[in-house]
């Protein structure tokens, strides 16, 4: 099965975090470099920059492009559900998975209870 790996999953599943350790280990995964991105940062943060390079590079060909018509509808899911303070990363990666029809892993609590997601905390 294919997931679509938000910030949050790969930060906590490089963290160690059991949860996640499934999806990653028994399941394909799929994210972005804006999500790297973040990871890199937590884990520069958390690590330091050597691990940070080996964590983006472990994901990098898990990477997906988004379109622009994607970004377009990342802005209006994201506008639409302002009161859920939804980030714009985590809403293009929310807009990838529906478009391609697979589940968003994540544990952020804005997500909980929207359709399509699979929620680890």
């Amino acid at each position: 099965m294919l997931f679509f790996a938000d910030s949050y999953a790969l930060i906590d599943f490089v963290k160690g975090a059991p949860a996640y350790k499934k999806y990653f280990v028994e399941h394909e995964i799929i994210t972005t470099k804006l999500n790297l991105l973040e990871l890199y940062y937590s884990a520069m943060a958390e690590s330091g920059e050597e691990k940070a390079e080996e964590y983006f590079n472990l994901f990098l060909a898990k990477t997906t492009e988004i379109s622009d018509e994607t970004l377009k509808k990342a802005a209006k899911f994201r506008f639409e559900n302002k009161k859920r303070g939804i980030s714009y990363i985590d809403a293009i990666g929310y807009q990838i998975s529906l478009e391609r029809k697979i589940k968003f892993l994540t544990g952020d609590k804005e997500f909980k209870g929207l359709p399509n997601v699979e929620f680890v905390k």
